[in-house]
């Protein structure tokens, strides 16, 4: 039954990394604040998550796990609410989602879903 366990920890924690890496190459090639704040805010979660459940499955039952166990409950309602605070912050200071660092777009020239002007 331990081999299960560990297995299926293993799948979390590459699940989890796999998720992670992939969030932050989306953090790279998104094209403004807003989407770079929501690739951040759903890989960091979802990631963290699986990385934690990972580390539960491998920890056992011990005092270890439920302080996995908090730490899991606590990035599930930190970071969702820490990505609406920036973009409502972003938001009520002028920065318009859609352009680059809050500038315009040229003159006859529309932003394309996840590319550039």
């Amino acid at each position: 039954m331990s081999m299960i366990f560990e297995v299926a920890s293993w799948i979390f924690l590459a699940g989890g990394s796999i998720f992670l890496l992939i969030g932050g190459i989306g953090l790279w090639r998104m094209p403004d604040f807003f989407t770079r704040l929501h690739a951040a805010g759903v890989t960091d979660t979802g990631g963290a998550g699986l990385m934690l459940i990972g580390l539960i499955l491998l920890a056992g039952w011990s005092l270890v796990t439920l302080k996995l166990l908090l730490m899991l409950f606590f990035i599930f309602f930190t970071s969702p609410t820490a990505c609406h605070a920036l973009a409502s912050t972003a938001l009520q200071e002028g920065m318009k989602p859609g352009h680059d660092n809050g500038t315009e777009p040229q003159d006859n020239q529309t932003l394309a879903v996840g590319g550039s002007n």
